[in-house]
């Protein structure tokens, strides 16, 4: 087989693509790779027109001296006893838009796919190579995941401090009384100061006044009728 792919990019990122096998095996449309295979390795199911076939088998790809690249793969059929060999030699050339990839080789198979139309598979396997080559060739556009940047610590917030407020000289002396004493004397302690209930008007005192005053007021009057008759009987 001869075929050839332009691919819109430059002949060092492609050379560099295919000189990563993870990346050429993410390139292959449809291979679900096992996992730390090499060379790679896994099942690749192709589609021939309204039929399929899925295949189990290795891939290697290794660079010849004139720059050309060695593609060698075998796979067998995954339900079934046919198998697939191929050996495909890929050239790169250097255009003024990007790379032309130029694939030749041959490939010898037997069972299920010898059973289909020539051009079906002629058709199938230009289409597995232009998806090849299209993937193989979007690797340059991938984006780079950049490095974690540690977030920043947070600053920390000064609160605005207020300064309280003086308590009253009363409330103040007060306070001051009842350090030392318990607190069931100060529970029961009554308030001082501004804060003190106004005291009730002294009614005692002036009963007690009256009270005395009333015999004194008696006995004035009596001795002045004393006085009085003996007044009267001197005349």
């Amino acid at each position: 087989m001869e075929h050839e792919v332009f691919v819109p990019v430059p002949v060092e990122r492609l050379r560099e693509a295919l000189g990563d096998p993870h990346r050429v095996a993410r390139a292959v449309p449809g291979l679900q790779q096992d996992a730390g295979a090499d060379p790679v390795a896994g099942r690749l199911k192709v589609r021939f027109g309204s039929h399929s076939i899925t295949y189990r088998g290795t891939v290697r790809v290794s660079t010849h001296p004139d720059g050309s690249y060695a593609v060698e793969g075998d796979a067998t059929e995954a339900r079934g006893t046919g198998s697939v060999k191929l050996a495909l030699t890929l050239r790169l050339r250097d255009t003024d838009d990007g790379t032309a990839l130029t694939v030749d080789g041959t490939a010898t198979a037997d069972g299920r796919v010898t059973e289909l139309p020539a051009e079906t598979v002629s058709s199938a396997l230009t289409r597995l190579l232009n998806r090849f080559a299209e993937n193989l060739g979007a690797f340059e556009d991938e984006p780079s995941v950049p490095e974690a940047v540690p977030e920043p610590e947070p600053v920390p917030v000064l609160e605005e401090f207020t300064e309280p407020e003086e308590p009253p000289a009363e409330a103040a002396h007060a306070r001051r009384t009842m350090i030392g004493r318990s607190a069931e004397e100060v529970d029961h302690a009554p308030p001082r100061g501004r804060y003190a209930p106004v005291p009730a008007p002294q009614t005692v005192a002036a009963g007690t006044t009256l009270r005395w005053a009333a015999p004194a007021a008696a006995l004035v009057l009596a001795s002045a009728i004393v006085v009085g008759r003996a007044l009267r009987k001197r005349r």
